[in-house]
């Protein structure tokens, strides 16, 4: 389990965070090859209920930012002691923001990500334009990579992508399954990858869970894979 009362946090978070039960799991991401990861995305797992009850709680008693700033700071200490050396996808609200004092909490206890980390926005519960211009800085100014989360999913959609204008974007798992079977799904998401390429965005096939569907999606020049087929979270 993830503690974090060693943490240089102000007292009201920290208490909030010891209130927290929760671990976390890494799905990687692959390159082309299907064997060379790229990323790993920090997945958390309460103890006591499932994540997304624990989302729906902490919405209605309005503390998604306890549950930010535990992704950033209990996910980077999972990554650490794990050993792990590739980027690591950090899940983050789109409506959520850190303080000066927990970027700087991050940055003393963490120190430089030398270019590894890749802030990830949900596609939910909602979107705060402030908080996203905001992140896309922030990750300019600390050499970190933004990623859009289940692209064509929720209120993940062009125009977040336009407000975002983000390094990465990841396809969600409704929009690629089973296109090696439909000419119209194979089509689609032809034409997402070439209009986020042209726009100098790596797109990442999420959910990949059959070989037919990860050769399609190779042949329409995805950068990056991430689902079943290739592994389980970790």
């Amino acid at each position: 389990m993830i503690y974090f009362d060693h943490l240089p946090l102000k007292k009201d978070i920290l208490d909030a965070l010891a209130k927290l039960s929760i671990e976390y799991a890494f799905q990687p991401i692959f390159l082309p090859d299907g064997k060379t990861i790229y990323a790993r995305e920090a997945l958390m797992r309460p103890t006591q209920m499932t994540v997304t009850e624990l989302i729906e709680q902490y919405m209605k008693d309005g503390n998604l930012h306890v549950l930010e700033v535990a992704t950033y700071f209990g996910a980077m200490q999972e990554y650490v002691l794990r050993g792990y050396t590739e980027h690591v996808c950090l899940n983050s609200f789109p409506s959520e923001r850190f303080d000066p004092d927990e970027i700087q909490a991050f940055n003393d206890y963490f120190g430089d990500m030398n270019g590894l980390g890749i802030v990830e926005l949900l596609e939910y519960p909602s979107i705060s334009e402030d908080a996203c211009r905001i992140k896309k800085l922030a990750a300019t100014l600390q050499d970190l990579q933004l990623a859009i989360d289940d692209y064509g999913s929720g209120l993940s959609n062009m125009d977040f992508v336009d407000l975002c204008e983000p390094d990465i974007v990841k396809i969600d798992r409704t929009l690629l399954s089973d296109l090696d079977k439909h000419a119209d799904k194979l089509k689609n998401v032809g034409e997402l990858v070439k209009t986020f390429h042209s726009r100098g965005i790596r797109v990442v096939a999420e959910g990949v869970e059959t070989k037919e569907e990860f050769d399609c999606l190779v042949g329409l020049d995805v950068d990056y894979f991430q689902g079943y087929y290739l592994a389980m979270p970790e």
